[in-house]
């Protein structure tokens, strides 16, 4: 089953339990992955594959923590709470997010793997670094956040 799929068969169930917030989050995200579908259309393709889904999956999620941040900081948090409940549920449609320690050990291979291929590395090869650790975290099947890897290349480089 697919990821569009399985949250469309998610609503029913959350519509026939009466979770009101679960239901307005789950619509939420289902509108994401239709405007993105229809996006798609115009271009000549029409159907979402469980790639483009998690991408978008993933801006929702970075949209909410800005949120979550924002409220924090106008003392509002009660909003804050309610934009972390909303992560919570779209992270469960998502692969197991990338550890500190899985961060940290794509990094460090992924700068091995470019020494050893002769490269002497400096700050200014840094988006080679993180595109090769991106890669090797990715390859592992984990979710990774782009800022926590730049965070993480800029200290192993430094």
């Amino acid at each position: 089953m697919s990821l569009v799929e399985q949250i469309q068969k998610d609503i029913v169930t959350a519509m026939k339990a009466r979770e009101e917030k679960r239901l307005s989050t789950l619509r939420m995200v289902k509108t994401a992955l239709k405007n993105r579908e229809i996006e798609k259309r115009t271009a000549g393709c029409a159907v979402l594959d469980d790639k483009e889904a998690q991408q978008i999956l993933a801006t929702l999620i970075k949209q909410r923590k800005e949120s979550v941040d924002a409220f924090t900081k106008g003392n509002r948090p009660e909003m804050a709470a309610h934009e972390q409940a909303e992560i919570v549920l779209i992270e469960s449609y998502l692969p197991k997010a990338a550890g500190e320690a899985e961060i940290v050990e794509g990094v460090r291979a992924a700068i091995a793997e470019m020494k050893a291929a002769g490269a002497a590395l400096t700050m200014k090869d840094m988006g080679n670094v993180m595109k090769a650790a991106m890669a090797q975290v990715a390859a592992a099947d984990l979710r990774v956040d782009g800022k926590v890897v730049s965070d993480t290349v800029k200290r192993e480089l430094a």
